[in-house]
């Protein structure tokens, strides 16, 4: 079960004849407090969110002509030929090509990178093209389209889409290119009403001069922007588009049920995940490297009376590093580690290290930091790789991979990473059904294996992490409120 919030809004919604009403404030606050983690909140299964969101042929009735909002998948950088790195945009052929055949005008919408000081944010010129290759048609790019001042899109973009002929594709230009997109990121409390004030206002405004209909295709769309959890509210109709519907209801459910999670990262905030994980009461092995290996070796020391250095990892010294495991995670690692063997799962843990200078340790000094597992872990993780296999009897059970295991884009530290690739091929030869949650252990597949080395490949990391993990997926919980 997910432990997340969720507010009923459907009074946030009324109709007025054939007419939606606006979207008041105070149903977006309510549902921006439930996305901050401030309102009350009740459990929900992945199953059951899926079930309250309407699906993409929910839409099969509408006219002809219908302006329809699709959050896509843009955040891409797109190679010279069809098919480089456009994995994302190719995503949302089915559902594009849906809306096509229906005659709607279907406005996409969506990201490409972040802001960065002193540097331009990127545009959706080359995406756009790209869809257009992927469609066989024509895609405009709809630039200079929010009114900042008053947070209202410009009246010249309604007029495009009153223009285009049905069947059109258009986009718009990167919604991140606005502030408005992602002042949920950061926003305190103190400042969430007006801030849901000015988002009610965008949300009303793409309701009157874009489009009343919204389909979120973008799986990868974890974060807290507007465009995926304040724009559904103010809509008359919502849908999951085929693709991510068909990644949630099938891969993520069986990942769901894996027996052996292999996971590892820099961020010791991955802990929360994996807890979760460990709770549903499925898994049986963990392999684990990183950040999170650290913590969870020094939980393991000190449950046994003894200890381990982390080296600059638990040094408060580096509490602004991403690395830095603070002594209130060490505690939680230990209570995961008991509560685990507890259930008989067993904890696989790295044995050596290799440290800056490309030296090996089995145990660490306070100046010292892991960049890579060293070659007996890498022994020690096929060890057990096999008597994993071998346990399991021939059965398809499931495995889930998350992350890699050094700095892997550094030469020097990639062995660890190169050699465990190799391991999932093994896994998927012998039978078993190997998903990897995208991200960095996405990008490290293609690098050192094959597509065919492991059942299914997810395009999100973060949202995967999400999903089987401790945190709510915001869209979700978004388009359940606007459906309701």
């Amino acid at each position: 079960m997910w432990s997340f919030g969720y507010v009923v809004l459907s009074a946030a919604r009324a109709f007025d004849g054939e007419n939606l009403m606006p979207l008041a404030a105070s149903k977006t606050l309510s549902l921006i407090k439930v996305l901050k983690g401030i309102a009350p909140r009740e459990e929900l299964s992945l199953a059951e969110y899926l079930g309250s969101i309407p699906k993409l042929d929910s839409l099969s009735s509408l006219p002809s002509g219908t302006p329809v909002l699709v959050r896509g998948d843009v955040d891409a950088k797109v190679g010279a030929e069809l098919g480089e790195g456009d994995i994302r945009l190719r995503s949302m052929k089915s559902t594009l090509e849906f809306g096509v055949k229906k005659g709607f005008k279907q406005v996409i919408f969506g990201h490409l990178g972040r802001k960065q000081k002193d540097k331009p944010i990127g545009s959706l010129a080359k995406v756009a093209a790209r869809i257009g290759k992927i469609l066989g048609t024509e895609v405009a790019l709809i630039t200079d389209w929010l009114d900042e001042a008053t947070f209202t899109i410009k009246p010249a973009v309604e007029e495009q889409i009153a223009a285009a002929a049905p069947g059109s594709v258009l986009v718009l230009e990167n919604v991140r290119a606005y502030d408005i997109e992602t002042v949920l990121w950061k926003a305190k409390d103190d400042a969430l009403a007006p801030i849901a004030e000015n988002l009610t206002t965008l949300a009303n405004s793409f309701a009157e001069r874009v489009a009343k209909v919204y389909v979120n295709e973008a799986l990868s769309a974890g974060s807290l922007d507007a465009s995926s959890t304040i724009i559904p509210l103010a809509m008359e109709k919502v849908a999951l588009g085929n693709y991510i519907a068909s990644e949630f209801e099938g891969p993520m459910m069986d990942c769901m049920k894996a027996k052996m999670v292999i996971f590892s990262g820099i961020k010791i905030d991955k802990l929360d995940d994996l807890d979760a994980m460990i709770q549903r009461g499925t898994i049986s092995t963990i392999i684990s490297a990183g950040s999170l290996a650290m913590a969870l070796k020094k939980a393991d020391a000190q449950l046994s009376g003894g200890d381990f250095c982390l080296g600059v990892t638990e040094d408060p010294a580096h509490s602004d590093k991403p690395y830095y495991i603070p002594p209130d995670r060490i505690e939680q690692a230990k209570r995961m580690i008991a509560a685990g063997k507890a259930q008989g799962i067993e904890f696989v843990l790295p044995v050596d290290f290799k440290l800056a200078d490309e030296s090996v340790v089995t145990t660490m000094k306070p100046g010292d930091q892991q960049f890579d597992i060293g070659p007996g872990t890498i022994a020690h993780f096929q060890e057990r790789i096999g008597q994993f296999i071998a346990a399991q009897g021939g059965k398809p059970v499931g495995v889930f991979h998350n992350g890699v295991f050094g700095m892997f884009e550094d030469p020097r530290f990639e062995a660890g990473t190169k050699a465990f690739i190799a391991e999932l091929n093994r896994m998927t030869k012998a039978g078993l059904k190997v998903y990897v949650g995208g991200g960095e252990g996405g990008t490290a597949l293609e690098r050192y294996g094959q597509p065919d080395w492991v059942t299914h490949c997810f395009t999100a990391g973060g949202t995967v992490l999400n999903a089987l993990g401790s945190e709510p997926v915001p869209y979700l919980v978004a388009l359940r409120a606007a459906a309701n």
